[in-house]
């Protein structure tokens, strides 16, 4: 037999076999309830048969042979097929439905009838040639011995037998109609539930391998009740396509970024090599020019020192995404920090420096050059990006540090974008203004290190603060 795939075909199979265990636990009780009490009505009667029969002067008559004419007893008063019988003294009768006469008992009925206890109590016995009978014995205290009276059970077995199939018939005609209702009703509640895989098709026939993806395929919302195992499911769905489409927009952000990157890597990078192969050019044309050759020779230089910093950064930034280890040791950041201010104040010595340390050493743990290089990136960008005469100041606290200046700060566009890779002000891309990944570096180290980063400015009051573990 091919297993049911089908929820519905399972739960109308399961409601019809409730129908018909029901039916047939409901049945047999009945029969059973039915067969006892009409027994027990059967019972009474033949009771009183018995007392009948032997009637107040049994041990004052003179009785004949039963099966006889002169068979002692009233018994026109009994009703078709009553069956009296004396079986000591090898002798009874029946009484057949057409009231004739009295009917012999065959030698293995008798022996039948002498086995039943002689105790008043009904017993069922199945005599051969008259049938099966509820009968009583007692002792009659006279010559004739005991007194067998008795009355068939066919009656019985005929009402018992319609009930039975009356029962069987009922079974067979509520087993369909529980069929019938409950493949509509099973059909009509799981409406909602072919609703919600309507809405699970539609989004997998999506092309979701590239490009955006605008998933707005959703469940509806009277289908999203978590009260019901339908809803539940439904918000269920709903969730996961949320969490879908936002993983999906993830991924075709970062994929747009990746194009970016190497796009403005290439960009970055195209500048310098041009730049040589044109010195390269000049030198090669001109080779009895020695001043041209000398200056050919520093441009050369110049840019490719520009183009491997380029590519150590883009490097660095590699090796961080990658999730490689950077050195764990103390550093004195106080140090760290004075260290840099004094650096920065040779450089730029048009700038106010500042620095406000704490009256004890502050020290993390972390890759000591990495956190040189962040101190260094945000000095040099707050000297590189605000005129002279710009206040920097430099705090140490616990935990990590600040750096602040009184500058015209981030253009407002640029703040929420101002730690992305070749993040610029300048939309041509001058390299005046340097590459953009000055502050890239900076987050991608702090994050490596588990610390963060953040940014607040505005006209005159630029922060950017950095946190350590």
């Amino acid at each position: 037999m091919k297993r049911l795939a089908s929820l519905t075909s399972r739960l109308v199979v399961t409601a019809v076999l409730l129908v018909a265990v029901m039916s047939l636990l409901i049945g047999t009780a009945t029969t059973l309830a039915m067969r006892g009490y009409l027994t027990g009505q059967l019972d009474d009667k033949v009771r009183a048969s018995v007392r009948v029969e032997r009637g107040p002067d049994d041990r004052d008559r003179d009785r004949s042979e039963p099966g006889s004419a002169g068979f002692p007893g009233p018994l026109g008063n009994q009703g078709p097929g009553t069956l009296i019988a004396f079986p000591d003294r090898d002798g009874g009768a029946v009484l057949t439905e057409e009231r004739t006469a009295p009917l012999a008992l065959s030698s293995s009925a008798l022996s039948e009838l002498r086995s039943v206890p002689t105790d008043g109590d009904v017993h069922e016995v199945d005599l051969d040639g008259v049938g099966r009978y509820r009968v009583a014995a007692v002792e009659t205290g006279t010559a004739t011995g005991a007194l067998v009276t008795g009355l068939p059970t066919s009656d019985l077995d005929a009402s018992v037998d319609s009930l039975v199939r009356l029962e069987l018939v009922l079974a067979l005609l509520a087993v369909l109609v529980a069929a019938a209702v409950a493949r509509t009703v099973v059909r009509r509640q799981l409406r909602p539930l072919r609703e919600v895989s309507e809405t699970a098709h539609s989004v997998a026939m999506l092309p979701l391998d590239s490009g955006e993806i605008g998933l707005t395929e959703r469940v509806p919302d009277h289908l999203t009740d978590e009260r019901t195992e339908v809803g539940q499911v439904g918000s269920a769905l709903n969730t996961l396509l949320a969490h879908v489409e936002s993983s999906l927009d993830a991924r075709h952000e970062s994929e747009q970024r990746v194009r970016q990157f190497v796009a403005d890597a290439s960009h970055e990078l195209r500048t310098p090599l041009t730049t040589i192969a044109g010195y390269t050019e000049l030198a090669r044309r001109r080779p009895d020019d020695a001043e041209a050759a000398a200056t050919a020779l520093t441009k050369v230089a110049d840019e490719s020192k520009r183009m491997t910093a380029l590519v150590e950064d883009l490097l660095l930034l590699a090796r961080l995404d990658s999730g490689r280890p950077l050195d764990r040791a103390p550093v004195d950041l106080t140090r760290l920090l004075l260290e840099a201010v004094s650096d920065a104040r040779v450089v730029a010595p048009d700038h106010r420096w500042r620095l406000d340390l704490p009256d004890e050493a502050v020290e993390v743990t972390g890759d000591e050059q990495r956190l040189h290089q962040v101190v260094t990136n945000l000095l040099t960008n707050a000297r590189k990006y605000t005129p002279p005469g710009t206040t920097v100041t430099v705090t140490a606290r616990a935990g990590g540090f600040s750096v602040h200046d009184d500058g015209p700060g981030f253009p407002a566009a640029l703040v929420p974008h101002a730690f992305e890779r070749f993040a610029r002000a300048d939309a041509a891309r001058q390299r005046e203004g340097g590459v953009g990944l000055g502050l890239a570096l900076v987050d991608a180290i702090v994050t490596a290190h588990g610390g963060s980063v953040s940014l607040a400015s505005v006209p005159g009051d630029s922060s950017i603060r950095v946190r350590l573990p």
